[in-house]
């Protein structure tokens, strides 16, 4: 599972459900059902969030002869990404809990940034301060954001069959 977004809906049910929330003009029954999902992803949405801001980077050692020094940017890499995660529950239209992260709120320089760090080797490759003639390697926890979510899924699987259930039970 890719970086970008995690969805949790019983796609069918749910277009079903609202479909007769509309019809019994359920508005506080909708936003009880939705406050039920948004509480069920939520632990998923701060679980990342933690993850990415404890995400161990490891630079490799320093070659004999080279310079060092500090960031020319002080904005820090895993708090702007955590800020980024995003977390929406719909009931109408395609329905259900989605956590993402919003390419819009990172900066132009780090837009892909949580999709090289989440890949299969934990490797991410970059320029050195914008040298393209220049590389250096960090290194990361390999699939940090697919561990998670499979952490959270069969828990939040769970509760929004509970609520759907109850949803239901209501509505008969």
């Amino acid at each position: 599972m890719a970086v970008g977004s995690v969805q949790i809906h019983g796609t069918g049910q749910l277009l079903d459900l609202a479909r007769r929330l509309n019809a019994a003009g359920g508005s506080r029954l909708r936003q009880n059902m939705q406050r039920r999902i948004r509480r069920a992803a939520e632990p998923l949405y701060t679980d990342l969030q933690r993850t990415i801001r404890d995400l161990p980077i490891r630079a490799e050692p320093r070659k004999a002869g080279s310079r060092g020094g500090s960031s020319p940017t002080t904005r820090p890499l895993r708090a702007t990404i955590a800020e980024a995660v995003r977390l929406s529950v719909r009931t109408s239209g395609n329905p259900g809990a989605r956590v993402w992260v919003d390419r819009s709120a990172l900066p132009s320089d780090l837009k892909t940034m949580p999709w090289v760090m989440n890949n299969a080797n934990g490797r991410i490759r970059h320029q050195v301060f914008g040298n393209r003639k220049r590389w250096a390697n960090n290194w990361t926890t390999p699939l940090w954001w697919d561990k998670t979510v499979q952490q959270h899924t069969p828990r939040m699987r769970a509760e929004v069959e509970r609520t759907l259930n109850d949803v239901r039970r209501w509505l008969d």
